[in-house]
C-alpha cells in the first residue's frame, strides 16, 4: 500500500465535498490559500481529508479528519494525525487540539493516540456535547 499526504488544491474540490459536508466553498478556497487542509492518497486514490486551524490564532486545532468507510480501521487516520502533529511541531506549536461528539468513537481514538481530555461544552444547536482533548507535541 502507497502512502502520500500532500496540502488540498482546488482540484480536489470534488473529493473533499464528497467527504466534507461541514464546510462552504468560500471557506475551502480560504483554507487552501492557507494550506489548512491536508489530504490522504492510499495507492494514488484520494482516500482521506484532514482540516484545521488555529484556535485563538495560535494553537493548532484539528477540525475534521475522515477516512473513506472502505478504508477506516486500516491505520490512515493515524497516518493521517501523524502528519498533521508533525507539521504542527516543525511550525513551532507545542500543542494541538481536537474535538469530538461525546457520543463519537472518535474520542477512544484521539486517546489511543495519546490526547487528554480538556472539557466539553454544549451547543443548543446540538443534541450531544462536544468534547475537546490536547496533545502535546
Amino acid at each position: 500500500m502507497k502512502i502520500d499526504i500532500r496540502s488540498a488544491t482546488i482540484d480536489d474540490k470534488e473529493f473533499w465535498f464528497s467527504l466534507d459536508k461541514h464546510i462552504s466553498y468560500e471557506e475551502y478556497i480560504k483554507k487552501i490559500d492557507l494550506k489548512e487542509c491536508y489530504i490522504l492518497f492510499v495507492d494514488n486514490m484520494p482516500s482521506g481529508i484532514l482540516r484545521y486551524n488555529l484556535f485563538w490564532d495560535n494553537t493548532p486545532f484539528c477540525n475534521l479528519l475522515y477516512i473513506k468507510e472502505s478504508l477506516q480501521r486500516k491505520g490512515l487516520g493515524r497516518l493521517l494525525m501523524d502528519y498533521f502533529e508533525t507539521k504542527m511541531k516543525n511550525l513551532g506549536y507545542s500543542y494541538v487540539l481536537v474535538s469530538t461528539s461525546i457520543n463519537e468513537n472518535g474520542q477512544f481514538f484521539y486517546r489511543e493516540l495519546g490526547y487528554n481530555d480538556f472539557g466539553s461544552l454544549s451547543f443548543p444547536w446540538q443534541e450531544e456535547d462536544e468534547l475537546f482533548l490536547y496533545k502535546k507535541i
